[in-house]
């Protein structure tokens, strides 16, 4: 990548920082733009005042085609849309620097049917979550007993935040210490989706889990950051495919494990015990009912 495209990809990182976007974004927003940028240069753009409306079509097309390089199949609709979210928030700020030749936002996004994409979620049912919180202590055998033992209480605390009290994954991976107000039971969530703060009381399960990973292992260690999970995001969604691959049974096998599946699992969980939409909205953090009336449809499904 050139080095005019380096910089601009840097100032656009200290622009997003200034409007006080949220690390998550502004981390992603950056990362997508860096692609767009090196797919550029590989099409001989070496200067921003080379790009045209064309480019940025012609890229869009080659991302709706593209590979994903993780799994089998294409990119989401959710993750491409991001991506354009992102290069549409390069051109605004493109334009507010003062580059002549920069077009203007083109707001592309792909839409597709709310229910498609909810008839893909397989939440995991109550007796497939105990039965994958039980096998914990049977991953990991191979490693030392203190490794072992810091995965395992990471692994239940992933089953406490995400499932326990419904966390997003980002919302998760940020949390600190401070955050955990055991006098009240409660944990503070600082700027979830749409910038919203909000306040998850905790229960007597999560509560111990809590406890019992902070005192007798977060505690104990000396990482060189404050966050509540000693490993990083990355690491921990191993740690759960891990898990999954211990267990003999196909059903569970055959679902997608991931933080936000947790999610999924505890809101259907608490409507099929009769907990009112309202409060499963509030519990999640949805800022209007229609978010949380997908889970009306998986269990009418």
């Amino acid at each position: 990548m050139s080095e005019n495209l380096t910089a601009i990809n840097r100032e656009y990182k200290n622009w997003l920082d200034t409007l006080g976007f949220s690390h998550s974004i502004v981390y992603g927003y950056n990362l997508h733009v860096k692609d767009f940028f090196e797919w550029l240069s590989q099409n001989q753009i070496s200067h921003i005042t080379q790009l045209t409306k064309q480019h940025i079509k012609s890229y869009y097309q080659y991302l709706e085609t593209r590979p994903n390089k993780r799994r089998k199949g294409g990119l989401s609709v959710a993750h491409l849309n991001k991506i354009f979210d992102a290069i549409d928030k390069l051109m605004e700020f493109l334009n507010q620097i003062e580059v002549a030749t920069a077009p203007a936002p083109i707001n592309y996004r792909i839409h597709q049917d709310k229910y498609l994409r909810v008839d893909k979620i397989q939440p995991f049912t109550v007796e497939e979550i105990k039965e994958l919180q039980a096998n914990i202590k049977n991953t990991f055998l191979h490693s030392t007993f203190k490794k072992r033992a810091t995965k395992h209480a990471q692994l239940h605390l992933i089953f406490a935040l995400f499932y326990g009290c419904g966390l997003r994954r980002t919302e998760g991976m940020k949390l600190k210490i401070t955050d955990i107000n055991f006098d009240n039971k409660t944990l503070f969530v600082h700027q979830g989706k749409n910038y919203k703060d909000r306040v998850v009381p905790l229960s007597d399960g999560v509560y111990k889990a809590l406890q019992e990973y902070i005192y007798n292992f977060r505690n104990l260690e000396k990482p060189n950051h404050k966050r509540l999970f000693l490993q990083g995001e990355c690491v921990l969604a191993n740690n759960l495919k891990t898990l999954q691959q211990v267990t003999n049974n196909q059903q569970i096998q055959a679902k997608k494990l991931s933080f936000h599946l947790l999610r999924h699992s505890i809101a259907t969980h608490l409507l099929q015990n009769s907990v009112s939409i309202e409060n499963i909205a509030q519990f999640l953090g949805h800022s209007s009912l229609e978010s949380t009336q997908i889970y009306t449809h998986i269990i009418n499904r």
